[in-house]
């Protein structure tokens, strides 16, 4: 169960940051196994954030995953500047933004790294995605079912003209690595054919009731490494984003079994299956008490392998955020977004 304030202050003293894992990239770089993700969605403030990053970092998280949309990248910005004059050295830190979907224009690539870097004020980012593999945008808080008038279907030569930029980003030194996201077996196929640089990581849902196999073992094998975001199954997410069939991962009955027996709440053996399968879980939480139970779940006892088996018969196929308000015309199926049957949906 989730540990009393007072257990807490001891456990801190505990975390031994070196036992955090590491995996490592294509390109030799090491990314720490479990990072801190920052979007606060509709309902935690960016100050509240801010906060969470503060408490992560002091005990031990070392790998925060941000992006331009969520709108808090300049309050995060001030506690990395705190975080870097005291205590840490930027090195040590693995720091992951975006670019969003409104910045795809080749003119608007290197503004948006650059804002990015200033906001969170750091010299170079270790990571930089492209956010969505479409240039639709949104207003914040839309309803489900709004369209972009402007919107379109993916189409490759435009994603490889912002794909070249994101490359001059590495040459220039302002980004480490570079990454995709949301991405689909299709589009990646295509990405990796004619990439000069090629992406290190793809940033996707993953967690026990959407397990991905196909795709995480594509990605595996073609050393591109699977970051996990709502590796909890995104409680939070807006009522937006929810339909009748959602199921939850942490109020499965498999999965409540297993954190019973190792006392911890069900989301630790979530975050405890998804480093032990391999990809990166990167979850929120603006509770000081999860934050820390996570990152102990991560470096304490590992799940057996009975545990993990158990874990893997789970997988639903349930995608909980699905990305309506990417879709490009009206009453059109989500599942045009993900390339279900293999191929790359057309107009």
């Amino acid at each position: 169960m989730h540990h009393s304030p007072v257990s807490i202050r001891q456990l801190i003293k505990n975390v031994d940051t070196s036992l955090v894992p590491r995996v490592t990239l294509s390109s030799g770089a090491k990314m720490p196994a479990i990072g801190l993700g920052t979007f606060g969605s509709d309902h935690v403030s960016h100050c509240a954030v801010a906060e969470a990053v503060e408490y992560a970092a002091s005990i031990g998280y070392r790998h925060f995953d941000c992006a331009s949309v969520y709108g808090n990248e300049f309050e995060i910005g001030k506690v990395f500047e705190g975080i870097f004059q005291r205590n840490l050295r930027r090195e040590e830190v693995w720091i992951t933004s975006k670019l969003w979907n409104d910045k795809h224009d080749e003119d608007d690539v290197f503004a948006s790294c650059e804002k990015s870097l200033a906001d969170l004020q750091i010299d170079y980012l270790d990571l930089y995605l492209i956010h969505w593999p479409f240039p639709n945008h949104h207003p914040p808080g839309c309803d489900v079912n709004a369209r972009n008038p402007h919107a379109v279907p993916y189409i490759h030569e435009n994603y490889m003209r912002t794909w070249r930029k994101m490359e001059d980003l590495v040459d220039r030194g302002l980004v480490r690595h570079i990454g995709t996201s949301n991405i689909t077996i299709p589009k990646m196929d295509l990405l990796l054919r004619d990439a000069r640089i090629k992406p290190v990581a793809n940033e996707m849902e993953l967690h026990p009731h959407f397990q991905q196999p196909e795709f995480f073992n594509y990605l595996m094998e073609r050393g591109v490494h699977p970051i996990g975001f709502s590796p909890i199954g995104s409680p939070g997410r807006p009522p937006r984003d929810r339909t009748p069939e959602d199921t939850s991962p942490v109020e499965d009955s498999g999965i409540i079994e297993i954190a019973r027996r190792l006392n911890v709440h069900p989301a630790v053996v979530c975050i405890q299956w998804a480093v032990q399968r391999g990809q990166v879980p990167i979850p929120f939480s603006a509770d000081p008490r999860n934050i820390l139970s996570n990152l102990l779940g991560v470096i304490g006892e590992p799940l057996t392998q009975n545990d993990m088996d158990t874990v893997k018969k789970l997988d639903r196929n349930c995608r909980l955020i699905k990305g309506q308000v990417f879709l490009w015309k009206d009453n059109q199926p989500w599942e045009d977004l993900w390339d279900a049957n293999g191929v790359i949906t057309t107009p």
